[in-house]
């Protein structure tokens, strides 16, 4: 399945170029153009799922492969001193893209590139809460 009004799906299919690193009958793997560092790349799958909900789990499976096979050759070329492996889903997550896609982030001593989560801390009343509520849906 293809969104005719997907960039993401156009890159795929071929029809916008991209500086590809990778490609295969599913995935293809190209450099962020606003990228967040040296290297910033994003895998997509081909075919169009708008989140990891709609993923098929054959396709989800090898998209966790293909981002260690495309981060570790990161990691060998670009001498990176670490790497970043995001995926969001949802807009309140922050993703802007509504194709599956997943970044990979070299990462670099003193590169100034921030991925923030603020810590809060976890009682004991709203771990079990959770508990109870997630044990309805697993």
């Amino acid at each position: 399945m293809k969104d005719e009004n997907c960039i993401f799906c156009k890159i795929g299919a071929g029809e916008i170029p991209s500086y590809q690193l990778y490609e295969d009958d599913d995935f293809k793997v190209f450099l962020d153009l606003s990228p967040t560092s040296f290297g910033h790349a994003l895998i997509i799958p081909k075919e169009h799922y708008k989140n990891l909900f709609e993923l098929d789990d054959n396709i989800a499976a090898k998209a966790l492969v293909l981002a260690k096979k495309i981060g570790t050759a990161m990691m060998q070329a670009l001498h990176c001193d670490g790497l970043n492996i995001l995926q969001n889903n949802g807009e309140i997550a922050g993703q802007t893209m509504f194709h599956f896609h997943i970044h990979l982030i070299p990462r670099y001593e003193n590169d100034n590139t921030k991925i923030i989560f603020d810590q809060n801390s976890l009682n004991e009343e709203d771990a079990k809460k959770i508990q109870e509520e997630m044990a309805r849906f697993i």
